[in-house]
């Protein structure tokens, strides 16, 4: 094996331009950890995040956390794996590289049925709609929710679970074409924000007798927060789990209060896949795969030297479904 591979790497903050491709050591598995020959990555905000010094981390930095392929090295004390397995992780370290380094316990075991493209395409978005429809609340027949960013790559899986579980979906978009991928996901309303006002739009579906949703599942942060928050029946639940718009300001927490006793929660996912919860939420997410329940729409696929365009992609919200870095 050679002694170096290419990687997308930053070497100071900023928009899409910093990221280059270089030539860069091939990373050896310290304990409990993991290498991977990486069969394709998925992009994420939190890339993002990264790359823009939002979530600050030492530079250089390579970039990159959710990937799926071949195991290729095992790490002192780690159980369960070997040289050769298919597994995918959402939470692995430089993941837009030929290989990368994941924890053992954040690292799902693959099907044989399941494609590793399609293990890259729902690791993070697959296990955090899971986290967030059977975790965070309990979605179930009777309860009414609104999914923002129905078209893209974690709301259209939400909203099928959603469905699956039997709760009402409302949910938000930017375009007529992303309005048709959402409703054919199975939403049960779907609302275009760039003609009207999503909130005054979800009460009116409502209607008076109605006092609110029971869970509001929110991506985009700073845009639609404050209005989230209005939509909520007493005791409903906010869930924030994602700033695609930016992060949320600082509020007054008594605004809970004098809205009906509200919760707000900020979930991660690395909360939830914990063992052995994790790999329990993994083989739920690839039977429905599977069993074709789940449905997983990859909508472009670059390669490393063209990350800095999929970023600008995902930044423009011109994307729909799952976008992949293959190496």
């Amino acid at each position: 094996m050679t002694t170096t591979m290419r990687a997308v790497q930053i070497q100071q903050t900023g928009g899409p331009e910093v990221m280059a491709v270089a030539e860069v050591p091939v990373p050896e598995p310290g304990p409990g950890q993991l290498r991977v020959e990486v069969a394709a990555a998925g992009l994420n905000f939190i890339d993002t995040y990264f790359r823009n010094g939002t979530y600050p981390a030492p530079l250089p930095l390579l970039i990159g956390k959710e990937c799926a392929g071949v195991v290729s090295a095992v790490g002192e004390g780690v159980e369960g794996f070997s040289i050769g397995d298919r597994v995918a992780s959402p939470l692995a370290n430089g993941t837009y590289a030929e290989q990368c380094l994941t924890s053992a316990p954040g690292t799902f075991h693959v099907p044989d049925q399941v494609e590793l493209e399609m293990a890259a395409a729902v690791a993070l978005q697959g296990l955090t709609a899971d986290y967030l429809v059977a975790g965070v609340y309990h979605l179930g027949p009777g309860n009414r929710c609104l999914i923002h960013a129905g078209a893209g790559g974690t709301g259209g899986l939400m909203i099928q679970m959603a469905k699956a579980r039997g709760a009402e979906v409302f949910t938000t978009v930017g375009t007529p074409e992303k309005a048709a991928i959402a409703a054919e996901a199975g939403a049960d309303h779907v609302i275009n924000y760039s003609e009207v006002d999503f909130a005054e739009a979800v009460r009116a579906q409502l209607g008076p007798d109605v006092a609110g949703l029971d869970v509001v599942y929110d991506g985009i942060g700073a845009d639609t927060f404050d209005r989230s928050l209005t939509l909520l029946r007493p005791r409903g639940v906010l869930a924030l789990f994602g700033a695609a718009s930016g992060q949320v300001p600082p509020f007054n927490l008594q605004r809970l209060n004098t809205g009906g006793s509200l919760f707000v929660t900020r979930p991660t996912l690395g909360d939830f896949i914990q063992p052995p919860e994790g790999q329990e939420r993994a083989d739920r997410l690839f039977g429905a795969v599977i069993d074709g329940t789940l449905t997983v729409r990859i909508g472009a696929r670059f390669g490393l030297d063209e990350a800095g365009d999929a970023h600008r992609a995902l930044e423009g919200r011109a994307t729909t479904g799952k976008v992949l870095i293959t190496p």
